[in-house]
């Protein structure tokens, strides 16, 4: 354990629970419900409300072989190539293999997907990366909401306990460094006010994703990389933070736009949608055989190509041809929020360009979840679970959180953690940043770690976000004052973490690979780079970058009856 924690009060009350879960997306509800059922006194801890996390913004849907013809291997070789040679394959199959009956069982859970009038099938569609229709949909474009609406109606009807508005902050453990639950600070007004601890053998991160590190993302305002930040200072191991995928298709509301955009999900382009330039010219043709529908990381590139070739800042997403009707019934919600902001993509092609969208890396697991902290879980995008490599295919995220949530709920039931008595947190050292700190960290990844990145952007951003943490020591050593504790300073002091994380691994990855593309290493070289940068923070405060073979990741990496060494 590094002994690394936020600066905060000392807990004010606390609860007992043998699992608690941090998220309320698919991964942490699906863990929620699955190890209530099995009879473990459950915790949901969320952000915000218990519908507010990044499941319910997901538009395509799930990916799942449902449909005739479509097989597991199939789903399986398009996610490894769409992954980049980065995938761990024992994961992608456990994944493809168990994840048509997961989506069934969601659908017996009361989750309504989009069905053909006429024989009351359900309606399959293509996405980036997809040899075949296999994506499951719902409300035409609004899948996530119809998910998280299922997976909160079965908690609060089974009576999960459930804590709201609750920042997590740290990892709490034992004597023997097992975990032993976590602290939080709930914003409100009532009983559990201010820090807080929940007491648990085991606790699940599925905090969701990172995107509020750069400026403009298709993530909430609650996706600040907390999970990852935790994870970090409790000494679990991260890895491939490098690859954060941008969206190709976000809507373009200008040079200045920040914080979340609106996202055109890639379902537009499975549909039949294309991408053209100012002049109409279809420049995806010829780049790919799948065109708009090659990869993700591909199809940005794409565009960023074509807007340095055209001297402009966006490239068009033509759907015209579908018609008043199509859009109303198949994309209700993109159609809204498109006029919302001035477009009508009944008769105009729609302005977009690449955001950040989804982190490909996280948390390091094993197959069951497991990190490298006994106790400790992570699950949904704060994981890495060697399923998405270096580029997540679309729509496998949700099947992502419903499979690997359901094995880290039958491990917690087949092998339960061992409990111990929660060690007091001791006094932190490290000062925590001001609030204006994240838009100063935002600029900064989003100029030197981006879309586009080298070797001399790499090494200003990481210079600047050294900078910003060294700002805030100075200032608590010269004065002994540090920015007051409170949701803005945790949030600002763990994006500069994890921002710091990712740029150190992308400095190092010294290739082109999947999402991560450099552009003073344009090529692909799998003889020295085919493996995954590891990294911890020490308890010197410093950040420890090592790699590892494709072959040794996953791995089983700690026993929940053994303390770790």
């Amino acid at each position: 354990m590094t002994g690394i924690r936020l600066l905060a009060p000392a807990p004010g009350w606390a609860i007992e629970a043998d699992v608690v879960v941090v998220g309320s997306g698919v991964a942490g509800l699906t863990t929620a419900l699955r190890c209530a059922a099995a009879g473990a006194r459950v915790t949901v801890v969320t952000k915000a409300k218990l519908d507010d996390g990044s499941t319910r913004w997901a538009q395509g849907g799930i990916a799942a072989a449902l449909g005739d013809g479509d097989t597991p291997q199939q789903h399986l070789d398009d996610t490894l190539v769409a992954g980049a040679g980065l995938c761990d394959e024992p994961a992608v199959r456990a994944m493809v293999t168990e994840g048509p009956d997961a989506v069934r069982r969601l659908i017996a859970s009361g989750a309504r997907f989009d069905t053909s009038q006429d024989s009351g099938e359900i309606l399959l569609t293509r996405e980036g990366g997809h040899h075949r229709s296999r994506i499951v949909h719902a409300g035409g474009d609004a899948t996530g909401a119809e998910v998280s609406r299922t997976l909160v109606g079965a908690v609060r009807d089974k009576g999960i306990e459930t804590i709201e508005n609750a920042l997590v902050l740290d990892l709490l453990t034992d004597t023997e460094g097992r975990t032993a639950g976590v602290t939080l600070h709930v914003m409100g007004e009532g009983q559990r006010d201010g820090v807080g601890a929940v007491h648990a053998p085991a606790v699940v991160l599925a905090t969701g994703g990172m995107g509020q590190v750069f400026s403009a993302t298709t993530n909430p305002a609650v996706s600040t990389g907390d999970g990852v930040a935790l994870a970090l200072r409790a000494g679990a191991e991260v890895s491939d933070l490098e690859f954060v995928q941008f969206h190709p298709t976000v809507l373009w509301l200008g040079p200045e736009a920040e914080g979340q955009q609106p996202l055109v999900s890639e379902a537009v382009r499975g549909e039949g949608a294309y991408l053209v330039d100012a002049d109409g010219v279809r420049f995806m043709r010829g780049q790919h055989e799948l065109a708009e529908l090659a990869p993700r990381d591909i199809v940005a590139k794409g565009i960023m190509r074509r807007m340095r070739e055209t001297g402009t800042e966006h490239m068009y997403l033509d759907a015209r041809h579908f018609g008043a009707e199509m859009w109303a019934h198949r994309f209700p919600t993109i159609l809204a929020a498109c006029r919302a902001n001035g477009i009508d993509p009944v008769t105009q092609p729609i302005p977009v360009a690449p955001a950040a969208h989804y982190a490909s890396g996280g948390v390091r697991t094993d197959l069951r979840g497991r990190t490298t902290v006994p106790g400790l879980y992570a699950c949904g995008e704060v994981a890495c679970t060697g399923v998405h490599g270096a580029n997540r295919l679309a729509s496998n995220s949700l099947l992502e959180g419903l499979v690997f949530a359901e094995r880290i709920a039958d491990d917690i039931r087949a092998n339960p953690p061992a409990a111990g008595a929660p060690v007091p947190p001791g006094p932190s050292r490290d000062p925590l940043l001001e609030h204006s700190a994240r838009y100063e960290i935002q600029r900064v990844m989003t100029r030197g770690a981006g879309v586009l990145r080298s070797a001399e952007s790499l090494a200003r951003a990481a210079e600047a976000l050294e900078g910003i943490h060294a700002r805030a020591v100075e200032d608590l050593e010269r004065d002994e004052k540090t920015a007051e504790p409170c949701v803005e300073t945790w949030e600002a002091t763990n994006l500069n973490l994890v921002a710091r994380v990712l740029v150190a691994a992308a400095r190092r990855r010294e290739e082109t690979r999947g999402c991560h593309w450099r552009e003073d290493r344009p090529d692909r070289d799998d003889t020295n780079w085919r493996r995954h940068l590891v990294v911890r923070l020490t308890p010197e405060r410093t950040l420890s970058v090592s790699l590892t073979a494709t072959a040794d990741f996953p791995k089983p990496v700690h026993s929940n009856r053994e303390p770790r060494s």
